[in-house]
């Protein structure tokens, strides 16, 4: 009932939406509520585990990483109901009303028109450009303009003994200057002199040795910018540049790169793209209310943590469902670059980047990241307005060194507007004292 209401809604904007034609109308019906072949499966009904003994039953649905891991008994998947995930109304509108305006430019990296929305809805992989035209709905997948995560724990584990070897509290901030959506102004904050896209803050609570050892990354609106990080040691006392180069280093001995960040955190222009496919493949997607954490220790707010299983405690323990899904490669232009590609394995619905093979720079398989996703609807009371996907939990395995990096967030809209000076340097500074 939900996704034939939503689709209704859809249509009937759709028709009153200026500048679409009818063939177009069609396309944009389903882009954010795509239709599954394999919905009915029996096989996939709620409840369902898929586990190394089944396993032949379900490959079909799985990517094959996933089929691997499962095979080897790293973890298994139970089966969640379907859910139709949200998409914030001013984001489809936006989607409505400048479809087929956005263009890409002769040079690498720039955009024509794009005015809010997914750039580029109706993809097909016929289009020569379509793999950069994903990257950029990507980039600017929806998202809350102004969000803060004031509960976010990085556990480092290893993956055969299951020994936790560290554990770290964060505090993480993103604003977005431009293109927003969701929070006033709208389109843009009208104070931006250096013409920014988004910026984000992370600051480490504990433990004591790198507490207050903070990271700022600036995203400019033009990909030909040179980016702009900056990281605060506390050992040092001081904030320095971080060069492109330390950005596919380990951040905080972890095993996860800056440009890992947000699924890619890095120029869209420095990477070849390509478009790959459509299929329908399990994700772990859910409701997070509807997930038995009777287990877990509530938070002050009584909000209770994913919890990891598996192998080493690496995987999110959640409920999975069948999904539209896009492929998309990405290969770096520099032959210096310690990876040789990344595979995206990409929510079409929400163009969320839900698990990404990154291999590397000799083409072996390297990591895995996985991405825990809940129903807005279905998260905490304050975040009834976000409407759209709420990371829970993430993981990053390294599969070579039998190693990983897990991640639990519990993010909020932020309630009051966030602050110009908690994104700039001198905010560092001053932290750090």
């Amino acid at each position: 009932m939900e996704k034939i209401v939503f689709n209704l809604l859809l249509l009937c904007c759709l028709s009153a939406a200026p500048g679409l034609s009818a063939q177009d109308t069609p396309a944009l019906s389903t882009e954010f509520s795509p239709v599954l072949a394999d919905g009915d499966s029996p096989l996939l009904a709620a409840g369902a585990t898929i586990d190394a003994r089944n396993l032949d039953q379900y490959s079909r649905w799985l990517d094959e990483v996933v089929v691997e891991r499962i095979r080897a008994g790293d973890f298994q998947i139970a089966l969640g109901p379907a859910l139709q995930f949200p998409t914030h109304p001013r984001y489809v509108q936006a989607t409505e009303s400048h479809a087929g305006n956005t263009d890409l430019e002769s040079e690498p990296g720039e955009l024509t028109a794009y005015a809010g929305g997914r750039p580029f809805p109706g993809l097909s992989t016929s289009d020569p450009q379509a793999g950069v035209k994903a990257a950029w709905n990507m980039r600017y997948a929806y998202a809350p303009d102004e969000t803060e995560t004031a509960h976010f724990i990085w556990r480092y584990r290893d993956m055969v003994s299951g020994k936790l070897e560290r554990t770290l509290s964060m505090y993480g901030a993103i604003l977005r200057y431009s293109h927003r959506h969701s929070h006033e102004p709208v389109p843009a904050l009208e104070d931006n002199p250096a013409n920014l896209f988004s910026a984000l803050y992370l600051r480490v609570n504990s433990p004591l040795d790198i507490r207050n050892t903070q990271l700022l990354i600036h995203r400019a609106l033009a990909d030909t910018a040179p980016e702009q990080a900056w990281l605060y040691l506390n050992t040092q006392r001081r904030v320095k540049r971080i060069a492109t180069g330390q950005k596919t280093d380990a951040f905080l001995g972890s095993d996860i790169m800056i440009e890992d960040f947000l699924g890619y955190n890095g120029r869209i222009m420095d990477m070849e793209w390509t478009l790959l496919g459509s299929d329908e493949l399990l994700l772990p997607m859910y409701a997070h209310s509807q997930l038995d954490l009777d287990g877990e220790e509530p938070g002050e707010d009584g909000f209770r943590d994913i919890p990891f299983a598996g192998a080493g405690t690496c995987f999110p323990d959640v409920t999975w469902q069948l999904r539209k899904v896009l492929h998309l490669q990405a290969v770096p232009r520099d032959p210096r670059h310690p990876l040789s590609k990344r595979h995206y394995i990409i929510d079409a619905a929400t163009f969320s980047p839900v698990l990404t093979r990154i291999y590397d720079r000799s083409g072996k398989l390297w990591k895995l990241g996985m991405v825990a996703l809940s129903h807005s609807g279905y998260h905490t009371p304050g975040n009834v307005d976000w409407q759209g996907v709420i990371t829970d939990a993430v993981s990053m395995i390294d599969l070579q060194a039998r190693h990983c990096t897990t991640l639990n967030l519990n993010s909020r809209m932020a309630t009051t507007p966030l602050r110009h000076k908690m994104f700039n340097t001198s905010y560092l500074r001053q932290m750090g004292r």
